[in-house]
């Protein structure tokens, strides 16, 4: 299986109403990817975790928060459209009150922004996936 991709983005200014854009193609092995974001990676008011075989449930999206390096609750929804070897696209929307994340199918995943961080300073994409283009708007 091929190395594990990383892009870490610090001292980015992300506020509410930016988005980001991620789009490349899942490895044919995945086991999972990140996409985070926040102060640094122990200050994460989105951790995005697609996981393609998840003990518990399967194919799953796993989303999270970390303080000081402790980790918030999780909140999972089973979910099968990413598939390994898939091209995608997916959208991050910062509200301010609530990170958007819009699947490839157009499915809206809503996530608590639970620590009111009012600019996203740090930005890292992780795993299993070919990154192809990633745009800050």
């Amino acid at each position: 299986m091929a190395k594990p991709m990383e892009l870490e983005l610090k001292n980015v200014k992300l506020r509410a109403g930016d988005q980001l854009k991620v789009e490349g193609r899942i490895l044919h092995e995945a086991k999972g990817f990140q996409i985070e974001l926040g102060c640094d990676e122990d200050h994460l008011a989105l951790h995005f975790n697609p996981r393609f075989k998840d003990d518990t449930d399967g194919a799953v999206l796993v989303c999270n928060s970390k303080i000081d390096g402790c980790w918030g609750h999780e909140e999972r929804e089973k979910y099968s459209d990413l598939q390994r070897g898939s091209t995608v696209k997916i959208v991050l929307k910062l509200t301010g009150d609530v990170f958007e994340v819009e699947m490839p199918n157009g499915h809206v995943i809503k996530f608590p922004n639970r620590h009111v961080l009012e600019v996203i300073t740090y930005v890292r994409i992780r795993g299993d996936l070919k990154l192809t283009a990633f745009k800050i708007y």
